[in-house]
C-alpha cells in the first residue's frame, strides 16, 4: 500500500512538472521572440508566423472579449475585410484597439472602416484606414493576457526559467533516489533470500549428518 502511494505521488509530481512546462515554456518563448522583434523595429507590431498576439486592456468588447484576455489576430489583406469583422488597428493615438467593423465607406476613392466596441454606446470617432489595420481577430485565450503581461518583465522571465530548471532538477533527483532505493531494497531482499537458502541448506546437511550418525550407531550395536 505504501509503495503504491509513493508511485502515485511520483506520477502526479512528474505530470505536474510536464504540464507546467508545456504551458509556460511556449508562452515564455513567444514572449522572448516578441520582445526581440519589438526591440528590433519599434514601429512594427511583432508577429509569430503571421499572427499577432495582443493583451486586452479594456472592456470595450465585452461580452465577447474581456479585459485581461489574450487575443490572436491574423495578418490579412484589408480589402477582404467586411462589416461585422473584429479587427485590431492603430487609433489616432497610435494605440492598438480591437473593435468591430460596423460599416465600410468610400471617401475620395479611399476605402475606410467605421468601427465600434460592442460594449460602447457610440462608434469610434476616427475612421480606420487600410494602413492602420494590424490584423483580423481570430481567437481569444481567457485571462492569459495578464499572465503574458507579467512574463514580459525580464525579472519574471528569469524567475520562471529558474523555477522550471529547479523543478526538473528536483524531479530528476527524487526519481533517481527512489530508483536507487528500490534497487537497494531488491538487492537486500535477494541477499536475504540467499542467506535463508544457505541456512536451510546448512540445516539440511546437519540433519543428514545426525541421521547418518544415528544409523551408524545402531549398526555398531
Amino acid at each position: 500500500m505504501k509503495e503504491n502511494k509513493k508511485k502515485w505521488y511520483k506520477s502526479v509530481s512528474n505530470w505536474l512538472i510536464i504540464v507546467a512546462s508545456i504551458i509556460l515554456v511556449p508562452i515564455l518563448l513567444v514572449n522572448i521572440w516578441i520582445m526581440v522583434q519589438a526591440n528590433t523595429d519599434k514601429d512594427k507590431i511583432p508577429s509569430v508566423f503571421g499572427y499577432k498576439p495582443f493583451i486586452v486592456l479594456s472592456g470595450s468588447m465585452e461580452t465577447e472579449i474581456h479585459k485581461g484576455d489574450l487575443i490572436i489576430t491574423k495578418i490579412v489583406d484589408p480589402e477582404t475585410l467586411k462589416v461585422n469583422d473584429v479587427i485590431a488597428f492603430r487609433d489616432a493615438e497610435d494605440t492598438v484597439t480591437t473593435h468591430r467593423i460596423i460599416d465600410v465607406v468610400e471617401r475620395e476613392g479611399e476605402t475606410l472602416f467605421i468601427t465600434k466596441g460592442d460594449n460602447n454606446n457610440t462608434q469610434d470617432q476616427n475612421l480606420v484606414e487600410f494602413n492602420d489595420v494590424e490584423g483580423l481577430y481570430v481567437l481569444r485565450v481567457p485571462g492569459i493576457g495578464t499572465v503574458m503581461n507579467s512574463l514580459a518583465e525580464p525579472t519574471t522571465i528569469i524567475i520562471v526559467v529558474l523555477c522550471i530548471t529547479i523543478a526538473f532538477i528536483i524531479g530528476f533527483t527524487i526519481s533517481n533516489k527512489k530508483q536507487r532505493d528500490l534497487e537497494k531494497q531488491e538487492f537486500l531482499e535477494y541477499k536475504r533470500m540467499k542467506e535463508l537458502e544457505a541456512k536451510e541448506e546448512e540445516e539440511k546437511k546437519e540433519t543428514n549428518k545426525k541421521t547418518t550418525s544415528k544409523e551408524k550407531s545402531k549398526k555398531t550395536k
